[in-house]
Parts: structure tokens; C-alpha cells; sequence
């Protein structure tokens, strides 16, 4: 694929899956809206307990199934092998239905224990076995969902995606609006059904759903388990470093500190997701192609990072300069001083841009245990800087911790994948970031400018500069977008 058809393609899946994410955050908006009203910080705290155990028991059991078998599938499906691809489908569903019937019961005797000694609240034992088939559900999902990636079926995902969010908004509100807090529960049974049945929906339809047999040849998929075990062990280590931050908020805190950082998480990566959001989908299916190549890998990594640098970078300057008033939009002003905390955060998203796409390298070569290395490094740190954060300087420290672990996460792999895999950032790369990135922190200096018009005046140059760089790159130098306009225009002289 020359340079112009790979940057196209990058935009074009980018675009697809950022559009997706763009319109959950703005049914978010509205969800988030209602939801912050009915339940206040101290319900969002409990809504962001529940979720980190959850995910806590669903990366532990999950075998890493949802993303080790993305690579094998992918594999098959590009060799052209249909029977063998439907065959290993039937293996990793075979799979899948273990780990969610093992995930399902841990979570339902387990569940109480981690509650009470890690948070410190007595939760009924019963809530965790209601919640107990969300953790199989889940497996389900992401075994559907694996299995459509590896096949290519983006537009099905997409789909699926849209349907769920605007579901999401459909139930949430009015369970939350008549049960109130009693309604959390409810809303994630509901809402991981939901989930599953769509994605169960689309691939059945390339992939008919038969287990006959599947007993037989489950020992086929070993080599999909031991990539994802790696997987799962970054996923329990990461979980684990949200429960060990969640746990030490709620204690020195309470419900309501938990739930105004995980507010103001949640909007540092939500944007940014839009421009990430395509990373799993397309660019690791196609950096598992081409694993034996290491030119190509570092031709494929460095334009995925380009890429995400182009689009992510107006969006985060916006992010920063807006977030007063985005905040009141998606959340209440009780939320408000989340504000601080947000804007330092952002600047971690810039990091994240590279890091995250030299991480998947080691997954899309198998290299499993260093992938996991790296991983429980940035987990230790990020627990760590946190906790001295937020004891030194207030939420507003847990943003700055968030940027700082992001920074020391890309200095590590990037000398990782240098002396690893002789993999280093291209000067096209390196010229995005020395752009961008200090339009970024002009951005975050003037929100401290105490005059009105000069604040906005300057806020709006700087977004429009970040803006109109990426455009003029994106379209006119690195894509086919410039051509086609013109080849438009031509044709209708």
C-alpha cells in the first residue's frame, strides 16, 4: 500500500470509528447530564466501584480472549482459509463459554470479600450475584467481537457501537430517574445483554453459531491462551492499580472524591477515544499481518502515530481551552472542580498517541511477557504518583500524576522498541509533536489569563492554528482527500 493509500486508509477507519465516538459523546452528554443530576458524585462514585470490580473479575477470567484471538483469526482470514477460519471461530467460542461461566462465579463468591476489605463498605452479597452474569455477558461480547475484527467486519462493529449507545441513553435515564441509586445494578444486566445480543446478531450472520464438537478441539486454541494469559495479567495489574487508586480515594475522600476523578478521567480519554478508538479495530489487525516484517511494522506504527498526532491534537487543545464549558454540559456544576484536575490531564492524551501505538507491536509479534513488563511498570507507576498526588496537591495532583506517569511510559518505550525491535519515531512524527505539543501548553497558559477577551482571543487562535495544521497536512500532503476534491471539481467543469 503506497503512502497515500495507508494515511487514506488510516483516516478513513479513524473517521469511521472517531464518528461513532463522537456521537457517543454526545448521547453521553445527554446521559451524563440526567445521570449526574439523579445520582450526584456520591452515586457516579458508587456507579465507578461496581465497574472497577467488575473489570477487575472480567480481566482476571476473561483469558485475553478478546484481543489474543483477534491476531489468530486474523491470521486465518487473510491466508484466504475459510473452512479453517470458521473452524478456529468454533474453538474460540468454545473458549469463550469457559472463562464466562468461570468469570460469573468468582465474581458471585468472591465479589463480597473484595468489597468489604478493599473498599471498606459492607455491599450485600446478593448485589454481586446479580451482577455475576454481567462478567459472563461480557466474555461473550468479547469473544463475538474478537472474532469480527479478525474477519475485517468494521462496519458491522460501527454498528453495533451506535446501537448500544443509543440504547444505553434509552435505559439508563428512566431506571435511574425512578430506582435511583437501586437502579445501578439493573442498568449494567440491561445493559451488557443489550451489548451482547447486537454483537451476537452481526457475526452469527458471517459465522453461524455451532458448538457441536467444540469439546474435541479446544485444545487447539492454546496458542491463543498463552498470548492472552500476558493479557490478562497487564489487565488484572491495571484493574488492580484502579482498584488500589478507587480504594484510596473512597477512603481518604469518600464516594464523592471517587466520583469527581473518575468524571474527570473518564473526559480526558473520552475525546481523545475518538481518534484511539480505531487502534484495536483496524491498526492491530493489520500490524498482525505484517509482524514478520520489521520494516513494514515500522512503517505502519510510525504512520498510525502520525496519524493519531494529526487528529488528536486540535482536539485536545479545544479540550483544554472548553472544559469549563463542557463540564456543566455533561455533568451538574458540582462537578466543577473536576475543571483544573481535566486540563493537566489532557496533556497525557499526547503522549498516549505514540505510546499506545508501539505498545501493540509486542502483541502483534506474540511477544507476550515483555508486553506485559511494560505494562505492570506503567501500572506501579501510576498507582503510585496518584496516591502522592492527590495527598500533595488535591484532585488536581491525580491530573498532573496522570500526564507525568503518560511521559515517564513513553521515555520507556521508546527505548524499548529502539533497542527491541530497532523501531524508532520518524521525522515526520517528531516534527507533529514538536508542533502540536507546544500549542497545546499555549493553549492550557491562557486559561490562566485573567482578561476575558484576551483569554478568548488567544484560546481561539491557538485552537484554529493546531486546527488548520493537521488539515492542511492531513488533506493535502499525506492523503488522497485533496486529489479527489479536485478530481471533483474537474469533472463538473
Amino acid at each position: 500500500m503506497s503512502g497515500k493509500q495507508s494515511y487514506t486508509h488510516i483516516l478513513k477507519y479513524t473517521g469511521m470509528f472517531g464518528g461513532v465516538q463522537g456521537l457517543n459523546i454526545a448521547i453521553t452528554l445527554v446521559r451524563n447530564k440526567f445521570v449526574a443530576l439523579l445520582l450526584g458524585p456520591a452515586g457516579m462514585g458508587l456507579v465507578a466501584l461496581y465497574s472497577t470490580i467488575v473489570n477487575f473479575f472480567s480481566q482476571a477470567t476473561s483469558l485475553g480472549i478478546s484481543f489474543s484471538a483477534v491476531r489468530h483469526v486474523s491470521e486465518l482470514f487473510d491466508s484466504g482459509d475459510i473452512k479453517q477460519t470458521h473452524h478456529f471461530v468454533k474453538v474460540v467460542r468454545g473458549w469463550t463459554l469457559l472463562t464466562a461461566l468461570a468469570g460469573m462465579f468468582l465474581l458471585g463468591v468472591l465479589g463480597p470479600l473484595l468489597g468489604s476489605s478493599v473498599f471498606g463498605w459492607e455491599a450485600s452479597a446478593l448485589d454481586f450475584i446479580l451482577l455475576s452474569p454481567v462478567i459472563a455477558m461480557t466474555a461473550i461480547t468479547g469473544g463475538e467481537t474478537a472474532i469480527l475484527k479478525g474477519a475485517r467486519m468494521l462496519k458491522p462493529l460501527a454498528t453495533i457501537q451506535v446501537l448500544t449507545m443509543i440504547t444505553a441513553l434509552i435505559v439508563t435515564v428512566p431506571v435511574y430517574y425512578f430506582f435511583g441509586i437501586t437502579g445501578i445494578i439493573p442498568v449494567f444486566l440491561i445493559l451488557a445483554f443489550v451489548t451482547m445480543v447486537y454483537t451476537l446478531r452481526s457475526s452469527c450472520k458471517f459465522f453461524p453459531y455451532r458448538l457441536r464438537g467444540v469439546k474435541g478441539i479446544l485444545g487447539e486454541g492454546t496458542g491463543m491462551v498463552k498470548l492472552g494469559i500476558a493479557f490478562v495479567l497487564a489487565g488484572v495489574f491495571g484493574s488492580g492499580s484502579e482498584l488500589v487508586i478507587r480504594s484510596f480515594l473512597n477512603v481518604e475522600g469518600g464516594l464523592d472524591v471517587v466520583g469527581l476523578y473518575n468524571a474527570g478521567y473518564m473526559l480526558t480519554i473520552t475525546y481523545a477515544g475518538m481518534v484511539f478508538s480505531a487502534m484495536d479495530t483496524d491498526y492491530f489487525p493489520r500490524l498482525s499481518a505484517a509482524a514478520n516484517d520489521t520494516r513494514a511494522i515500522q512503517i505502519i506504527a510510525n504512520r498510525q502515530i502520525e496519524m493519531s498526532l494529526l487528529l488528536v491534537s486540535p482536539m485536545l487543545a479545544a479540550l483544554i481551552v472548553l472544559l469549563p464549558i463542557i463540564l456543566p454540559l455533561l455533568y451538574s456544576r458540582c462537578f466543577a472542580e473536576i475543571i483544573p484536575m481535566g486540563q493537566i490531564a489532557v496533556f497525557s492524551m499526547y503522549f498516549k498517541a505514540v505510546t499506545l501505538s508501539l505498545e501493540y507491536i509486542n502483541l502483534a509479534k506474540g511477544n507476550s511477557k515483555d508486553y506485559l513488563m511494560l505494562e505492570i511498570v506503567y501500572d506501579v507507576l501510576v498507582a503510585v504518583f496518584i496516591v502522592y498526588g492527590y495527598r500533595t496537591l488535591g484532585l488536581w495532583g491525580t491530573g498532573l500524576a496522570l500526564t507525568l506517569c503518560h511521559l515517564l511510559n513513553l521515555i520507556v518505550v521508546l527505548i524499548y522498541s529502539r533497542v527491541k525491535y530497532n523501531v524508532s519515531l520518524s521525522k515526520d512524527v517528531l516534527t507533529s509533536a514538536a508542533i502540536h505539543l507546544p500549542l497545546g501548553i499555549i493553549a492550557y497558559a491562557t486559561t490562566f489569563i485573567q482578561n476575558f477577551w484576551m483569554h478568548w482571543t488567544l484560546s481561539i487562535i491557538t485552537v484554529a492554528v493546531s486546527a488548520a495544521i493537521s488539515l492542511y497536512i492531513i488533506i493535502y500532503k499525506k492523503t488522497s482527500v485533496w486529489d479527489k476534491i479536485k478530481n471533483k471539481i474537474s469533472r463538473h467543469d
